[in-house]
């Protein structure tokens, strides 16, 4: 990630859900901010609790939120939150979770890693189901409730060889194919002036 999108990382940088923020010592000369409810955040926070961000509009240049919003029931408002913290960039990735939970559908067995009923409560997990498709529509919809322009979306997927992929392509065509193979959708918006 440090590599892929540093040229969107050039300023004070805000990791919301950074975890064990990772990407604190890959940023060098970047103040960077990390804020989660566990892990080694710069600052403790439960994003689900809190109805702001502790800061003020503008202050980070980019603002990156990866694979955190299925896991808040409020994540239309924490969206919000984190396009007001950002000064010009916002990104956003979000699981392509039928993905994992296709094969043990299928099967009739297994368990759906984040989501099923656990038999007890398990310290983390995903609060909303989606595929491929919906996700790439929650993260157009943003950009036009928000004022923002889309500066790249992509998809990626676990790596197979050319030969399967373009079978799996011709069997499921388009978003078929997609909602079934793609693992994560990215989106970088860059807020409008």
């Amino acid at each position: 990630m440090a590599r892929r999108f540093r040229k969107y990382l050039e300023g004070p940088v805000l990791d919301v859900g950074c975890f064990e923020a990772p990407l604190r010592n890959l940023l060098d000369g970047v103040e960077y901010t990390g804020i989660d409810l566990s892990g080694d955040p710069d600052i403790k926070l439960d994003l689900e609790r809190c109805s702001e961000l502790p800061f003020p509009a503008n202050t980070f240049v980019c603002v990156l939120c990866i694979e955190v919003l299925e896991h808040l029931d409020n994540l239309h408002a924490v969206f919000g939150e984190i396009v007001r913290v950002s000064k010009r960039y916002v990104i956003v990735s979000l699981p392509n979770c039928w993905r994992d939970a296709r094969s043990p559908i299928a099967r009739g067995k297994g368990s759906f890693a984040h989501y099923g009923l656990p038999q007890e409560p398990p310290p983390e997990r995903h609060k909303w189901f989606f595929g491929f498709s919906e996700a790439r529509r929650f993260l157009d919809h943003q950009a036009s409730r928000h004022n923002l322009t889309i500066v790249e979306m992509f998809s990626t997927e676990k790596p197979r060889a050319w030969p399967l992929r373009t079978i799996r392509k011709m069997l499921y065509p388009g978003e078929r194919y997609s909602n079934r193979y793609t693992q994560t959708v990215w989106t970088v918006y860059e807020k409008r002036l």
